[in-house]
């Protein structure tokens, strides 16, 4: 199963490989939790966890054999913004998980990079992706320098109007321009206040630092691991041009 967040784990030494999805703890400290930016502002390529492959490196989705990017959905370019159990059926929301991560969309004024960050967590939306819940926490990084003013989604509301709104909408239609349908949500599109709260099947639980599991592995192996990966060819890096391309659609 995958780590528990009361797990003892070591520290990492410098040059060490480690898994972004079991190695790096929940919790810093009350409401204060460890996120790994996947995909930063602004930016198309849709970067995730790959929780099937040993230590869990963060790579491009892939769709019908092609790297997938996410569409510009007038106003919006690109994105503006713990597993789910797929053998779970959530009784707030009678959906089973996606077989993924829980997504955390940073908020604030600091556009972050691709690595791990410090968020306090805010609140949560229960987006249903396909009949699955995908849970959205809404988060601000603390080394942000609007930190300070939000403490709860309440003040998210307050101090940003309609920005919520406008994320729900983006959620909503984002899919649409690849010929998908909307996505639906659960408690009729409202954010959770971070009180919420909701009680590892398929992934790799591999790990470098948390003692007691039976999926830990020493740093030659890990190292073995990522010294077997094919090298990247100068093709597999070309972004296609249709990339940029924006669309427009109608609100429903």
């Amino acid at each position: 199963a995958p780590p528990e967040p009361s797990q003892e784990r070591e520290s990492v030494p410098l040059g060490q490989y480690t898994s972004p999805f079991h190695d790096i703890p929940i919790y810093t400290d009350k409401d204060i939790f460890h996120m790994v930016v996947e995909v930063p502002h602004w930016s198309n390529a849709k970067m995730e966890i790959a929780t099937k492959d040993p230590l869990n490196p963060i790579k491009q989705d892939v769709k019908k054999e092609k790297l997938h990017s996410v569409s510009n959905l007038f106003p919006y370019k690109g994105y503006i913004w713990n597993y789910e159990d797929p053998g779970h059926n959530d009784k707030h929301t009678d959906c089973c998980g996606d077989n993924d991560r829980v997504d955390v969309c940073a908020i604030g004024s600091k556009v972050c990079t691709r690595h791990e960050i410090i968020v306090n967590g805010l609140g949560i939306l229960a987006m249903i992706d396909e009949g699955e819940i995908d849970w959205k926490v809404t988060g601000i990084n603390v080394d942000d320098p609007d930190t300070t003013n939000y403490n709860d989604i309440n003040e998210v509301k307050r101090l940003k109007p309609f920005f919520l709104e406008t994320a729900v909408d983006w959620f909503r239609r984002y899919k649409v321009p690849d010929g998908r349908a909307e996505n639906e949500f659960a408690f009729n599109a409202e954010f959770k206040d971070k009180g919420f709260k909701t009680s590892g099947k398929g992934i790799s639980c591999m790990n470098t630092t948390v003692s007691e599991s039976l999926f830990k592995c020493d740093p030659d192996a890990t190292r073995a691991i990522v010294d077997a990966l094919p090298s990247p060819s100068d093709s597999a890096c070309t972004v296609p041009t249709d990339v940029d391309t924006w669309f427009h659609r109608q609100k429903n």
